[in-house]
């Protein structure tokens, strides 16, 4: 069961930078700068943010069962996700993008909760499986773009068909396991139960500073790997394969810090993995201007590493939360979460083309490191 739940997380969520891996055609379509073409991925964040934030405060999470839920919400991704290629210009091009947020926020949070229902003492590495999934999905969309010939049709349609996958294999085949968490009537109330538990706001302020890093690193990555290999002499040109390539290497790279994370976290504790995954990631981010423009072989080892550590405590926020939240509340409290969370990831996503365009990409990323420094001092005062 959680072989199938990975692997819907993994089909489903790529459609999430379907977008992101063809953006430099669609700039090109219809002539956007930089910071237009940003918003293409700023869109589906706000929109998850649109779609967790609903879902919280209707309890859906606790409502509904999680298995049509998380059916429903994947195909109408898969249709959000495919009028991308429709859209007439850049307006609409963003309302699909938002739309597939909105549907997004039915995918990720709800398979956390399902396979926590089927595991108790390792519900760490088992929800590290599920985000190391996760991660390779959202790469996916760049390695359908490094194969020769394929432009933007093929990258939304393979995204598209992956996701509508994902909503039939859950809907046949997905059972709720033997510790499933209660389901409740809808009231109003349950968000403020789960901001008003102390030791929730400080998972939240954890999963704040990680959040904050996180999917900056992962949008920008690709564009800093092309101006470091455009900075050491090799031809925009030549280079763009191997960069998609090497983008969907690097981010799928995760995966393992994923596993990893959950494996050490069940061992060592969450808050102790946590705070050294956060560490590092934010030296890695600190290190990227001493490699901009070098060695091709040390600037994918940072990024390698910094891959692996960025997403490795990802999982075991979540986790913390099944662990600190009443029950009846477990589904609203991840989605609340994830809400906040993706909403604070809009303000690095716009600002570092802002930094760019100040300082170059050389300097773009060491603002990053502010998040887990943020993320370690909040998390700490769980641990005490």
């Amino acid at each position: 069961m959680l072989a199938l739940i990975a692997l819907a997380e993994l089909l489903g969520m790529s459609v999430w930078f379907a977008a992101n891996a063809v953006a430099p055609q669609l700039a090109e379509r219809w002539a956007l700068s930089q910071g237009e073409a940003g918003w293409l991925s700023t869109v589906v964040q706000l929109g998850f943010v649109l779609g967790t934030a609903l879902a919280a405060l209707l309890n859906l999470a606790d409502t509904l069962p999680s298995r049509w839920y998380f059916a429903g919400a994947a195909a109408a991704a898969g249709v959000a996700n495919a009028a991308l290629l429709l859209a007439p210009s850049y307006r609409w091009a963003l309302l699909c993008r938002m739309a597939t947020g909105v549907c997004l926020a039915g995918v990720y949070p709800p398979a956390m909760k399902m396979a926590a229902t089927w595991f108790r003492d390792r519900r760490g590495l088992a929800i590290g499986i599920v985000v190391g999934a996760l991660t390779i999905g959202k790469a996916v969309p760049y390695l359908v773009h490094a194969i020769p010939g394929a432009g933007v049709r093929p990258v939304i349609l393979c995204a598209t068909l992956a996701v509508s996958l994902a909503a039939v294999l859950v809907a046949v085949a997905y059972r709720d396991g033997p510790a499933p968490f209660p389901r409740r009537p809808f009231t109003l109330t349950l968000v403020g139960v789960v901001l008003r538990d102390r030791q929730f706001r400080q998972v939240l302020g954890g999963y704040a500073g990680h959040m904050l890093e996180l999917y900056a690193c992962w949008i920008w990555l690709p564009s800093f790997l092309a101006a470091s290999a455009i900075a050491r002499g090799a031809s925009a040109v030549a280079s763009a394969g191997w960069v998609n390539a090497l983008s969907f290497v690097v981010l799928a790279a995760g995966a393992v810090g994923c596993v990893l994370g959950g494996e050490l976290a069940d061992r060592v504790g969450p808050v102790r993995l946590v705070v050294v995954a956060m560490f590092v990631s934010g030296f890695c981010a600190l290190l990227t201007p001493l490699v901009f423009g070098g060695s091709s072989v040390l600037v994918v080892l940072v990024l390698l590493v910094w891959s692996v550590s960025v997403v490795a405590d990802s999982a075991q926020f979540s986790a913390l939360v099944t662990r600190v939240v009443v029950p009846h509340a477990i589904g609203t409290a991840l989605t609340l979460q994830t809400s906040i969370g993706f909403l604070l990831t809009t303000i690095t996503i716009q600002l570092v083309p802002v930094v760019v365009g100040i300082v170059g990409w050389r300097y773009a990323f060491p603002l990053l490191a502010f998040g887990p420094a943020l993320g370690i001092a909040a998390i700490r005062r769980l641990r005490a």
